[in-house]
């Protein structure tokens, strides 16, 4: 039988996940490449023969998106697998009309082909787009399971942008793991947060032996979304984190509507900063698309560790990359701790950026008053310091969810804020939680 010829596109994790899941040893199936976006120097190297199985002696090559057109063409692809997140409805239909247009067939793969099925309870932490609040929330029921006495083991959404042979399984139980596995500032500013509060975390590129590992030391699995993805294992209990801030995303973007329309519970978060009459919008939404979630209305409270280094000062406000970036944010928590406590200006680091940052910029033009965190690799890393480092800034506002001083020297006077539930929405998780069983 002739093996339907496939490309996979992706950005190093939902594409990954269904083709271990789905394609792997699939003999109907032939993977002929994966096409990868959205994350820097991704493209260019393979997904290996260690991941592949017998099927790909020799690996999978991973090539850049903008090749696509060309390889359906070189390869005389059968059909094309949409596996990324956080892209809006339109685009999807975009890219599945310019596929459609050279031959072959466009394809979007659900739970029943892609989610595991745990020996152990699985709550599930989603969003309707990146930067909605998903890991305030999963640390938030973290604390509240370990308080009851259950062991707890975050698996996070993959962001595996090194060496993948080494990326396998990767269990983080102490900051120094962070080190050992030479992780990004992305997989900085996701993890270390869950360790600090005492999270046992997991992540990697293959997330059945992933399982299978946190298994071992779990009672209660925490899936722990990134961007807005639904889920890589079944979930008995389902939240999703909707952003007011971004009125209608909720319904238009890929996949984060499944989310939205699949949920148990659904969280509104940011009321605090959000406009009254967009929440209001919001909650309509949510009941005519999902009548059976449980909605919460949810503040993030925002920390500063240092106000009087904001008042009256001209700062420089450096944001989660992600959430900025292809989240569509125009800001984060830091500029609304910056205009909180009566920053005198908010510089525009455009004209300091260098290298990778200015390219960061060009890509994105909706940002002129925040710094994404941009840090997929050391260069890029190097790149962010020195455009810190170049601006006049009387402060540097770290926003991110990562205390950016433990991996780059600011050479300025800076403050770093942190951000989480209240006291009401963290009661009303532990209320479901005891409803549901699970403490």
């Amino acid at each position: 039988m002739k093996r339907m010829k496939t490309i996979i596109l992706g950005a190093a994790g939902r594409d990954f996940h269904n083709f271990n899941t789905y394609f792997r040893d699939n003999e109907i199936y032939d993977v002929v490449a994966f096409t990868a976006t959205q994350i820097p120097d991704i493209s260019g190297r393979k997904y290996p023969k260690e991941l592949t199985g017998s099927l790909y002696p020799d690996g999978i090559p991973i090539y850049p998106e903008e090749d696509l057109a060309s390889l359906i063409k070189q390869y005389e692809a059968d059909q094309v697998i949409m596996s990324y997140s956080d892209i809006s409805h339109v685009q999807v239909m975009q890219k599945a009309s310019h596929i459609l247009a050279i031959g072959a067939d466009f394809r979007l793969m659900g739970i029943k082909h892609t989610c595991i099925k745990s020996n152990k309870p699985v709550i599930a932490v989603c969003a309707v787009r990146t930067g909605a609040g998903k890991s305030q929330v999963t640390r938030k029921l973290g604390q509240i399971l370990r308080q009851r006495g259950k062991r707890v083991a975050v698996i996070r959404h993959p962001m595996p942008y090194g060496d993948l042979r080494k990326q396998i399984c990767q269990r983080f139980g102490d900051l120094i793991d962070l080190d050992k596995h030479e992780c990004t500032i992305e997989e900085r500013e996701e993890y270390a947060p869950h360790i600090v509060a005492g999270n046992l975390v997991f992540a990697g590129v293959d997330y059945g032996k992933i399982l299978i590992e946190a298994e071992k030391e779990a009672d209660i699995i925490l899936w722990d979304g990134g961007n807005n993805d639904f889920p890589f294992y079944v979930a008995d209990l389902w939240f999703t984190v909707a952003d007011p801030h971004r009125l209608g995303h909720e319904t238009t973007y890929y996949p984060g509507h499944t989310n939205l329309l699949a949920s148990d519970v659904i969280i509104v978060n940011k009321v605090d900063t959000a406009k009254t009459e967009d929440i209001e919008t919001l909650i309509e939404t949510i009941k005519a698309e999902n009548p059976k979630a449980q909605i919460i209305k949810a503040k993030s409270i925002v920390t500063v560790e240092d106000p009087d280094k904001i008042k009256e000062k001209r700062v420089l406000v450096v944001e989660d990359g992600p959430t900025v970036t292809h989240g569509d944010m125009k800001y984060g928590a830091g500029m609304v701790a910056a205009k909180a406590n009566h920053a005198s200006e908010i510089i525009d680091p455009r004209p300091y950026a260098v290298r990778s940052i200015n390219d960061t910029f060009k890509k994105y033009p909706h940002l002129s008053q925040v710094l994404p965190a941009m840090g997929y690799g050391a260069k890029q890393i190097e790149d962010l310091e020195e455009t810190i480092n170049n601006t006049d800034a009387d402060t540097v506002i770290i926003g991110t969810p990562i205390d950016l001083r433990r991996i780059i020297n600011i050479n300025k006077p800076n403050t770093r804020i942190t951000y989480g539930m209240d006291d009401k929405s963290t009661k009303t998780l532990q209320d479901i939680l005891e409803k549901r069983g699970f403490i």
